[in-house]
């Protein structure tokens, strides 16, 4: 049986984005990866707004804590994803590692706030199908 692949999202806080982010693999991609959070300074709790706009689409982000990177296994991932916390977030051991660069929505309005949602959804959304897409060759 093949192991499936380990995808770490990671922000400073692992409230809000990182949280997010690991909701909608969860949604998506449940067969597909293997998913964790973490923070590089975890503040302990999920941002409300978060638990709120994940709500609205069905999800309970209640049952998410906030996360350190010490909280995590240590194995090799497959996908290290920063959320954009720049160098803030240290090392983990990938194969892969992407910075999306979405802005921190902690201050922002809840319009703004979806709008961060929407564009994190859409960005699991394409690296799920990144990974369970079969490389194809060009004939």
């Amino acid at each position: 049986m093949n192991k499936l692949p380990k995808v770490l999202f990671v922000c400073v806080e692992n409230s809000c984005r990182s949280q997010m982010a690991e909701a909608f693999a969860k949604i998506h991609g449940q067969r597909i990866i293997k998913t964790y959070s973490a923070g590089s300074r975890p503040s302990g709790n999920v941002n409300p707004k978060a638990i709120d706009t994940m709500k609205e689409l069905g999800y309970d982000l209640t049952k998410h804590t906030s996360k350190s990177l010490q909280d995590i296994p240590t194995d090799e991932y497959e996908y290290a994803i920063t959320m954009g916390c720049g160098d803030e977030c240290p090392f983990v051991m990938a194969k892969h590692r992407e910075d999306w660069k979405i802005p921190d929505p902690k201050h922002m309005s809840k319009e703004e706030f979806r709008e961060v949602r929407d564009l994190i959804e859409s960005k699991v959304k394409d690296l799920i199908l990144s990974i369970s897409k079969p490389n194809v060759v060009n004939e």
